[in-house]
C-alpha cells in the first residue's frame, strides 16, 4: 500500500471507526479520546496530541467538520485549511490511530459512539466543562487533562499573519 493510501485508511467514517474499535477492544487495547478544529497544525498540537497518545494504547482524534468550526464561531475566516486536509495532516502523524471528522459543535455523540477509556482535553478547561466527561467517567473511564505548550495556537499564528501582512 502506498504512503498515502496508509494515511487515508486512519481516516474514518464513524461506522468504520466503529469496527477498527471492536478490533482493538477484542485485542484488550486502551483507547484515548480526543478533539479539536487542528486549523494551522502548530508545535502545540503535536505536543498535546504526542502526550494524549501517551496514555493509551490506540489514540482516536475528532476533527471538527468545517461546519462544526463555524459553529464554534472561531471567526469569519476560520477554518483555514478544509476539513479533508486537516484530517490528513493528523493522520500523518505516527502515534494517531484514526481520525474521524465530526459535524456536531462537541463530539458527544461520537464519545458515546467510541466509550474511550481515556478522554483527553486541555487543562484550560475544568472537569465539568469537558464535553462527554460523564460518560466516560460513568464507564469507569479516565478524564486527563493536558496542559498546552506556552505560546503555540492557531489565533497567534494567524494574527501574525495579519500584522506581517499591514
Amino acid at each position: 500500500m502506498r504512503a498515502i493510501e496508509v494515511l487515508r485508511s486512519k481516516i474514518s467514517s464513524p461506522e468504520e471507526l466503529q469496527k477498527k474499535i471492536v478490533l482493538w477492544r477484542f485485542k484488550d487495547q486502551k483507547i484515548v479520546f480526543t478533539n479539536g478544529c487542528f486549523d494551522i497544525l502548530h508545535q502545540g498540537h503535536i505536543d498535546y496530541l504526542a502526550k494524549a497518545s501517551d496514555e493509551a494504547d490506540r489514540l482516536v482524534v475528532g476533527v471538527n467538520s468545517d461546519d462544526s468550526v463555524k459553529m464554534l464561531n472561531k471567526g469569519p475566516e476560520r477554518p483555514i485549511q478544509d476539513q479533508d486536509s486537516r484530517a490528513l495532516l493528523i493522520a500523518s502523524l505516527h502515534f494517531v490511530d484514526a481520525v474521524v471528522i465530526f459535524n456536531e459543535d462537541t463530539p458527544l455523540q461520537l464519545i458515546k459512539s467510541i466509550q474511550p477509556d481515556v478522554l483527553v482535553k486541555g487543562s484550560d478547561y475544568q472537569l465539568y466543562e469537558i464535553v462527554g466527561h460523564d460518560v466516560v467517567l460513568k464507564n469507569g473511564g479516565e478524564v486527563k487533562q493536558i496542559d498546552f505548550l506556552e505560546g503555540f495556537s492557531t489565533s497567534t499564528i494567524i494574527q501574525k499573519i495579519k500584522d506581517d501582512e499591514s
